[in-house]
């Protein structure tokens, strides 16, 4: 039976609220929706894949990159590249693939397992916990969302997420080889390392007289500066509408009135445990042990309850609460969910009463009661701002809706000037400095890709009209108009003649540091020469640093230790050379089951990731995968 939607209700909420699509409520009929027209991009066996659809999902891949780096500047080459546009297109290619077997292998989810996913979403209920279907269309239009068909493409998800899970973790791995990699993984050395710095070669490097010069003039593209802009422009945005929007104390009321649910304080229990530890991979008899032990606790707790501290003290195996005499602080409905079993005995006690020896999966809990903060709706002047904040927020995502096709109309009719748009929405147009390609790191709103890409336009630049309308966040609107334009120009070698002899002589520098690192390896190999001024050592793991950088330490474990001590090294990112030196290796005793039981786990999630990978190869072969490849480097 399908049971994704109550174990994944997480995730529905996340796809939810990135969504790039919003989606039609009612009635799908295809999975593999054919989208614009023209020529296909790529066809994947019987199914294209439409410039439309490629191009929306590169957008959709622009707008996460430029999300990771807000405020940044960025390459333009990062958002608009051929291995972008191709690894794009490939994501694109293995949904169809995968998804084209799962529907082969019968996997289907019903209308009706879809309409109960999207009704449980918080954001589309009304006061009463009912789904609102005005709810769920003034959302829509509040995020500034034209209407398609996300249903098909969560349907789709669904079945993916069903279909892969058939492969991931399905593998499985000899108990000696997981024995023998959990006990390197948990191996440590004794670690030093020498640095060789570049800046004691400073001093030995003599450039040639026109060095300088010649790296400028090979090297040209680094020393140019890219074309720039200075634009005027006019935002529409929820949070300015805010602002904007003058609310009664009545209606606020009102509103808190309606909505008292949601300003409910669940009902919490203060508690505290005795715990008796299991290991997951333990025998019977190690768990009969357990339980005989907390059985007798129990017993003494009967005959004196007020020992209830003094024993959590003395007995309890939860490092966290047996100092404070096993309290665990409040606890709410959901807040154990990982041993229901404690959750369940916990809300059926009475204030001041002791539990017998309750078992879960970690071991065994003698659960007290101490007090009980029972459910409360918090007062009106309690939660005030935040009604108001509420209230504020719902209004002006109806205004934004009901101003969004007017900004648009209006930016574009009255292409001659913004100040129509500005005095439509009651704002002023702004400034901003200088703007290239990449954007700007001081104005982050104007570094969306599809925004820079309007205000660089033909119709910018050189017809001298405003920008199309560019949604730069979600509901947040801005449209630009030129104020100034700088074109592409090149830096004077005089400016940027000694930062470029300064760099030069540190390259140098770093590539004769190398050498001497290097030298000084082979030496120490061979047990000749004077042993460099080695750092303290210290003893790390490859999960444990133990303050090392993370590449010494890597280098460390390479470094074949069948004779002591073991020298290796690397490059020095910053420049120069490290050398690194291993004095002893320590090898773990016996480890924990539960550590075992992590390398096998994740030794099965490698496997199926293979797995995966294989037939992700057989499909594209069977299928036979056309690409036309002067469409995917053709700028949209």
């Amino acid at each position: 039976m399908f049971d994704f939607v109550g174990k994944h209700k997480k995730l529905i909420q996340i796809v939810l609220f990135v969504m790039f699509l919003p989606f039609a409520f009612f009635g799908i009929d295809s999975y593999f929706r054919q989208e614009g027209g023209g020529q296909a991009v790529a066809r994947v066996g019987d199914h294209a894949i439409s410039q439309d659809e490629f191009s929306r999902a590169l957008r959709e891949r622009q707008d996460a990159i430029q999300r990771m780096v807000q405020g940044q500047r960025l390459d333009p080459a990062m958002l608009d590249n051929s291995e972008l546009r191709f690894s794009v297109l490939e994501g694109l290619i293995q949904r169809k693939l995968l998804l084209d077997a799962a529907l082969r292998a019968g996997m289907t989810v019903s209308d009706e397992q879809l309409r109960s996913i999207i009704v449980e979403q918080q954001t589309f209920r009304d006061e009463t916990g009912k789904f609102d279907y005005a709810r769920y269309q003034q959302y829509l239009k509040s995020e500034g969302r034209l209407p398609a068909m996300f249903e098909a493409s969560l349907r789709q998800d669904l079945i993916l997420q069903q279909f892969a899970d058939g492969y991931v973790g399905s593998g499985f791995s000899p108990r000696t080889v997981v024995e023998r990699l959990a006990k390197l993984s948990a191996q440590q050395r004794e670690v030093s390392q020498h640095v060789i710095a570049p800046e004691k070669f400073m001093s030995k490097v003599k450039l040639e007289a026109n060095a300088a010069k010649q790296y400028y003039d090979t090297n040209v593209a680094e020393f140019r500066i890219p074309e720039q802009v200075r634009v005027e422009y006019v935002t529409l945005s929820i949070d300015a509408l805010m602002q904007q929007i003058q609310i009664e104390p009545a209606e606020l009321k009102k509103a808190y009135e309606g909505g008292r649910r949601q300003y409910e304080v669940k009902e919490t229990r203060q508690a505290s445990h005795i715990f008796i530890s299991v290991d997951a991979g333990a025998g019977a008899e190690a768990k009969q042990q357990a339980q005989a032990r907390a059985g007798e606790i129990h017993r003494k707790l009967l005959k004196a309850p007020a020992s209830f501290v003094e024993l959590a003290k003395k007995h309890s195996e939860d490092p966290g609460s047996a100092a404070k005499g096993g309290d665990l602080g409040t606890i709410g409905r959901g807040a154990m969910k990982d041993v229901p079993e404690f959750e369940d005995a916990l809300f059926k006690l009475k204030p001041g009463e002791i539990s017998a020896p309750v078992a879960s999966k970690l071991g065994f809990h003698i659960i007290r009661l101490t007090a009980i903060q029972p459910a409360k709706i918090k007062p009106f002047e309690e939660v005030r701002v935040q009604v108001e904040q509420d209230l504020r927020k719902q209004l002006a995502g109806k205004r934004i809706a009901e101003l969004a096709d007017s900004f648009n109309n209006v930016v574009y009719e009255q292409s001659e000037s913004l100040k129509p748009a500005a005095d439509l929405l009651k704002t002023q147009l702004r400034a901003s400095g200088w703007i290239s390609r990449t954007g700007v790191a001081t104005e982050p709103l104007l570094n969306n890709p599809r925004l820079l890409s309007a205000i660089f336009s033909d119709d910018v630049l050189r017809n001298k009209r405003n920008s199309e309308v560019s949604e730069v966040a979600p509901g947040t609107l801005v449209a630009a108009r030129l104020l100034e334009h700088k074109p592409e120009s090149l830096r004077p070698f005089e400016e940027v003649r000694a930062g470029l002899e300064k760099l030069l002589v540190s390259r140098a520098a770093a590539r004769l540091a190398v050498q001497e690192g290097q030298r000084l390896l082979s030496e120490l190999k061979e047990g000749k020469g004077a042993q460099p001024a080695w750092s303290t050592p210290q003893l790390a793991s490859r999960s444990d640093l133990k303050g090392l950088p993370e590449p010494v330490v890597r280098q460390a474990f390479r470094a074949d230790a069948s004779r002591l001590p073991a020298y290796a090294g690397l490059e020095n990112p910053q420049g120069g050379y490290v050398l690194v030196r291993v004095s002893r290796v320590n090898d773990p005793g016996n480890l924990p089951p539960q550590r075992a039981a992590e390398i096998a786990d994740g030794l099965r999630q490698v496997q199926g990731q293979e797995a995966m990978a294989a037939l992700m190869a057989e499909l594209r072969q069977k299928a036979g995968v056309k690409i036309n490849k002067e469409l995917v480097e053709k700028k949209q």
